[in-house]
């Protein structure tokens, strides 16, 4: 099937050209090209085809598929040989540039005899020395040869790096490349390292680099103590190469890093990621460095214990790391032992065990914000504690199991969850024989306890509907196994958990707290009507009144429903004092913490919360300290004492390591000292408690909540400046199955994409971020109950197609934006972007784009107008003076120098003159700077632009606003020396 119209003249042939040299390489681009020849082949012209053929060999080279790209330069070299003529200057130049294309080509095949190879090299000698042409290309291709093949290659290096460049020698970046991998080879790291430097640094670059040295470059470094520049490398090298055919080798380099490196389950997300590579790389050198990296991170993950993991792998089948490490490992060795047997050497084979042979260079180098281990790698990796606290010791006898569970639940003990994962399992196994021992009881009333423990971690995760139902079922089971007060409990349970249920169509609060009423009503009533309650029973249902009433102070904010659950509070703490319930004493203690806070009391709630830690380190429980430090914490926080809450919620973090993570509210407490180090000015601390925040939800199940703490994390980083970090967070975010697989709200992945778009662009990436931008538009048009947001991402869109010079696009962009703003105003948002969008097509246009650029500041202008009528006040500058400003700008860029200085006049009198303490003294010293370049540099009026800009440096450093006087005074300067 065809990929495009078949052109029907010349102009439509390199229309289409123009187009598929955009898209990126792969199938789509080279089925093209392979169409666009056979078009090319209509026309009489012998030009067009030779543009054709050139961009058909430029597919198949970039998109791995070495056979292929030898045959066409072959018809290329024919009618060059033919018609030279037709060959001008440039494509002279692109014919003779790409024998090289062909050398690497032919190196790539183990097929092609190595008499052939040199026979080649014979041919591009003879036709360079016949053309005229320096021979330093020659000698780089038969060094790249030698260390190919594995010969001593001092002599071939000597004759390539000591002869003089040409214009037909690899571009800088990839000769450093080669300069640096000979030192590497010889065992040189700091040697290869310097010689790297330019392409590291990003001073050099070209289509290949620096993505190909930095994947070379990365172990060097560990081995030389860099281990931050290598994590640096390796999130930007990785983005540069990743899914691309024509990189595998590089792919393999990345996965074979996270193996030496503690990073084995991130090298196996990146695995899944890059599973294209098994099936769309033709190139059997590719493939063979892509499936050695492949090897070296399975058997670090085999050895590790892991080899029944699932792995990406060939597409037909399901891989566990141990099969497709199997069937990578005969392949690759296949693929050696060819190259070996046409070279007549070992050297593939050689070099292939040195990468497996290697040991780990670091335990752990923490390379992404989210860290994951193998374990969190398993399919049903369970809810994580801390890592510092050992596995609660489980009993094993069945007996002991059953009653130490029960008693551990009784007493709120977290340790309670490991009994009951383990009789879990116990029980749903086909061989389970229930003990029988009326201490026990019988197996329904086992059945029962596993039910209402899984319903109350359904109710911990919000899942109420859920829960009620598992409630009920064991209320049924409780029944059935003569436990009245369990089951009372477990239809207390269900009270409560179908209360929180939200209501279709009830009227909000209102509707919620009216259920909560009747729930506390029906459990007073149970109470009542159930007789034989155990003490700890009798607490337990104490408790649920009083939190039914707490939830619903909690919705309300009501004070009449502050006194009932102090009441209900009071009856709670006084029982279990009366029957030594440690646990329900301190939980009466905290819900009235709490309640005092909600009701507005702070000083109440943080005396009830000492007098709670007092007694807590006293009498225990000890594991409910965590979560009461976390509430003085947080009352610290809303009393705006950001260093006492940082001081408790860090203690409680610590304490909170002897117990598991979901039982004393780590996820809180990391979530709170995020909030904390904000506060006081580390937002590098804060990041990493987000993160951990977040990772700890998703492990608990709670992944709307974990995204949505991902999302902050996300946009901190970027904030922070650290982007390669945020867009390898967000891309393995959206490689997760429930977001891939469409499971996630919509709005989320959306905003995860928005933030990793925006963090593209702030990496310089503007293509890639250009097109996740325009995807995103087209998206949220459809967004009816939003426009708001779809007004500020179609005018971010607009932005970044004006900085790709699609003006065009940029405009119905600009156009939908503000459609949507009709509906939803986005003032500052909207105008920022609009005024944007001007001065880029005036500076990239000049005077050809100033009335397109003029017709934006309209409708910025009609923005502002609209601001100003509907009481809007900016965030940052005022939209008028802002405004006026880019007026200025836009028309100095196209030369209409008296229209850009009257526009800065207007923008000087609508800031007025800055003050002392004026956070204005920036803007003005800009348009100061501005105008007085304008009328002294463009104008030639020298002599008011200095009076201009002496008043004005002047007058700020009479104000002390010295920093905003360095760019006056050195225009000022510059406009004395050219008088």
């Amino acid at each position: 099937m065809p990929t495009a119209p078949h052109p029907q003249s010349t102009d439509e042939l390199y229309q289409a050209l123009q187009e598929n040299d955009r898209r990126p390489y792969g199938r789509t681009r080279t089925v093209t090209a392979e169409e666009l020849v056979d078009a090319a082949e209509q026309f009489e012209e012998p030009v067009p085809l030779v543009h054709a053929l050139l961009e058909l060999q430029e597919a198949y080279t970039y998109g791995s598929e070495p056979r292929k790209s030898p045959v066409v330069f072959a018809r290329l070299l024919t009618l060059f040989d033919e018609q030279p003529d037709v060959f001008d200057d440039r494509l002279r130049h692109m014919l003779f540039w790409r024998f090289k294309w062909v050398s690497n080509a032919l190196r790539a095949l183990p097929e092609i005899p190595l008499a052939s190879l040199r026979q080649w090299l014979t041919e591009m000698r003879d036709r360079y020395e016949k053309a005229g042409l320096g021979l330093h290309p020659y000698y780089g291709q038969a060094y790249q040869l030698a260390a190919h093949v594995g010969e001593d290659t001092t002599l071939a290096y000597e004759l390539w790096a000591g002869r003089t460049r040409t214009r037909l020698s690899d571009c800088e970046a990839c000769e450093i490349c080669e300069r640096a991998l000979y030192h590497l080879r010889a065992g040189d790291d700091e040697r290869a390292l310097r010689a790297w430097e330019p392409v590291l640094a990003g001073k050099e670059s070209c289509q290949e680099e620096p993505a190909r040295s930095l994947s070379y470059a990365l172990l060097p470094l560990l081995r030389t103590g860099r281990s931050d520049r290598a994590r640096e490398l390796h999130l930007a090298g990785y983005r540069g190469c990743r899914r691309n055919p024509s990189m595998s080798g590089e792919v393999g380099r990345h996965l074979e890093f996270c193996a030496l490196t503690g990073n084995e389950a991130r090298g196996l997300e990146l695995l899944a990621e890059n599973r294209n590579l098994f099936d769309e790389v033709d190139s059997p050198l590719d493939q063979l460095d892509f499936l050695t990296g492949v090897e070296v991170l399975l058997q670090r993950v085999e050895l590790l214990g892991h080899g029944e993991l699932p792995a990406a792998g060939y597409a037909g089948r399901t891989w566990t790391a141990t099969g497709l490490r199997a069937e990578v490992r005969g392949r690759a060795d296949d693929l050696a032992a060819r190259f070996d047997a046409r070279n007549g050497t070992t050297a593939h084979t050689d070099r292939r065990r040195a990468r497996l042979d290697r040991a780990p260079l670091l335990d752990t180098l923490e390379l992404t914000l989210r860290t994951r281990s193998l374990d969190d790698a398993a399919p049903a990796a369970p809810v994580a504690a801390t890592t510092a606290r050992p596995a609660a010791a489980v009993p094993e006898s069945l007996t002991e199991l059953i009653l130490r569970a029960r008693t551990l639940d009784e007493q709120g003990h977290p340790d309670s969850q490991a009994c009951w994962a383990r009789l879990r399992t116990l029980v749903a196994a086909r061989d389970y024989v229930h003990p029988d021992d009326p201490a026990v009881g019988p197996l329904v009333r086992l059945r029962a306890d596993l039910l209402a423990d899984e319903a109350n971690r359904a109710g911990e995760k919000d899942e109420f509907t859920d829960a009620a139902s598992l409630h009920e079922e064991a209320a049924a089971l409780y029944d059935d196994a003569g436990a009245p007060g369990d089951a009372a409990l477990a239809r207390a349970c269900v009270l409560l958990a179908t209360a929180e249920i939200p209501a279709e169509g009830a009227d909000g609060p209102e509707a919620k707290a009216a259920a909560l009423t009747a729930a506390h009503a029906s459990m007073v009533r149970m109470h009542e009507d159930t007789p034989g309650l155990t003490p700890y029973q009798e607490a337990r249902l104490l408790r649920l009144r009083a939190t039914a009433l707490a939830l619903r102070l909690q919705t309300t904010g009501s004070e009449e429903h502050v006194a009932p659950v102090f009441a209900e509070a009071d009856l709670l703490r006084a029982f279990a004092a009366r029957h030594d319930i440690a646990g329900q004493i301190s939980g009466a203690q905290l819900l009235r913490a709490t309640t005092y806070a909600i009701s507005g009391d702070l000083p109440a709630a943080v005396t009830e919360a000492d007098a709670l830690l007092d007694r807590l380190k006293a009498h225990g429980p000890a594991w409910h300290l965590p979560r009461t430090l976390g509430l003085r914490g947080r009352l610290q926080l809303v009393l705006q004492d950001p260093q006492a809450a940082y001081t408790d919620l860090t203690e409680g973090l610590r304490l909170a390591a002897d117990w598991p993570a979901e039982a004393v509210g780590t996820t809180r407490l990391h979530a709170d000292l995020a909030e904390a180090c904000m506060r006081l000015g580390r937002p590098e601390e804060a990041l990493r408690h987000l993160t951990r925040s977040a990772e700890l939800d998703l492990r608990g199940g709670s992944r709307t909540d974990a995204y949505c703490t991902y999302s902050n994390a996300a946009q901190l980083s970027l904030d922070l400046g650290r982007v390669e970090d945020c867009i390898a967070l967000l891309d393995s975010l959206l490689a997760e199955p429930d977001v891939a697989a469409g499971e996630l709200d919509d709005r989320l992945v959306a905003q995860l994409r928005l933030t990793r778009a925006r963090a593209l662009h702030a990496g310089e990436d503007l293509k890639a971020a250009t097109a996740e931008f325009v995807a995103l538009a087209a998206e949220s048009a459809g967004w009816d109950d939003d426009p708001g947001s779809h007004a500020m991402i179609a005018a971010e869109t607009a932005v970044l197609l004006a900085e790709s010079g699609e003006f065009g696009r940029a405009r119905e962009a600009a156009d939908q934006a503000l459609a949507a703003h009709a509906e939803a105003p986005r003032y500052e948002h909207l105008s920022n972007s609009l005024r944007e969008l001007a001065r880029l097509q005036a500076q990239q246009q000049g005077p050809d784009g100033l009335p397109d650029a003029l017709a934006v500041l309209a409708d910025a202008g009609r923005v502002a107008d609209e601001a100003r009528a509907a009481g809007y006040e900016a965030h940052g500058r005022s939209l008028d003076t802002a405004l006026a400003y880019e007026h200025g700008r836009v028309n100095a860029y196209a030369g209409a120098y008296e229209d850009a200085l009257a526009a800065l006049e207007k923008a000087l009198a609508l800031l007025g003159e800055p003050g002392r303490e004026d956070d204005r003294a920036g803007e003005w010293a800009e348009c100061v700077r501005l105008a007085g370049a304008v009328e002294g540099l463009y104008l030639e009026r020298p002599a008011p632009a200095l009076t201009r800009l002496d008043a004005a440096i002047t007058r700020l450093t009479a104000l002390g606003h010295t920093e905003e006087t360095e760019s006056l005074t050195a225009l000022a300067a510059r406009l004395r020396d050219e008088e």
